[in-house]
């Protein structure tokens, strides 16, 4: 059974969510909060396998709320669930560490697919949200604002001729000489002044280009093509 926790400020909502899980018998509400701050405690407390959690909220922001949960290594998945469809929302609450994003006015069908999505371990985002994910998340290189040090930027030009034949952009040949070197995703996002969800991203498609799964085969296959020293 897939136990879970709703946060929400108004109890007609949790009330409401409470009442269409009632007959679903693989999932169970075994608790429920009002703010962020409340929800911490009771989710440490109850250890839910999933957190429903509202995107606004006094006290404490539900993308505030997930942001503090994921700082504490709180293993529950989290469905952020929202009146707005804005890019920031949606991309500030994926940043925070949600696996899905949910539209308030999604249908039963779609609420309980999403709750089967995330109990399994993926990710789920309503269709609208995925279409913005795609252009936002995977938009050119060149419209991302970042920070690069001049030793990041001078080894990218070395690298830019042999990279070509993998078509790989400019924040991927940064993510290559900063992944080969060792650097785990958290120290790559704070080295170029990006998210950590986004620096996964782009160390996905940067792998799949290369045709290698691991950071080994990675390096490997850079320097077979000249791409690092």
């Amino acid at each position: 059974m897939v136990s879970i926790v709703l946060v929400d400020d108004h109890f007609l909502v949790r009330d409401g969510i409470r009442s269409l899980l009632e007959d679903e018998e693989q999932y169970k509400v075994i608790g429920e909060a009002s703010d962020g701050k409340e929800a911490i405690s009771v989710i440490q407390s109850l250890k839910p396998d999933i957190v429903i959690c509202d995107i606004r909220m006094p006290e404490m922001s539900g993308i505030e709320t997930v942001e503090q949960l994921t700082s504490l290594k709180v293993t529950s998945k989290m469905i952020m669930l929202s009146m707005h469809d804005s890019d920031e929302y949606i991309l500030q609450s994926i940043n925070a560490g949600a696996d899905g994003y949910l539209l308030k006015d999604a249908s039963k069908e779609e609420f309980l697919k999403a709750l089967s999505t995330v109990s399994k371990g993926d990710k789920y985002f309503s269709g609208d949200v995925s279409s913005i994910l795609v252009r936002r998340l995977l938009k050119d290189e060149n419209s991302i604002s970042s920070k690069v040090d001049s030793d990041v930027a001078n080894t990218t030009k070395s690298i830019t001729v042999s990279s070509d034949h993998f078509d790989l952009t400019k924040r991927e040949r940064q993510i290559l000489k900063l992944a080969v070197s060792g650097m785990t995703n958290k120290d790559i996002a704070t080295e170029l002044d990006i998210s950590k969800r986004t620096t996964e991203v782009h160390r996905f498609n940067l792998m799949k280009k290369m045709g290698v799964k691991n950071v080994l085969e990675l390096s490997n296959k850079a320097r077979e093509y000249g791409m690092i020293p």
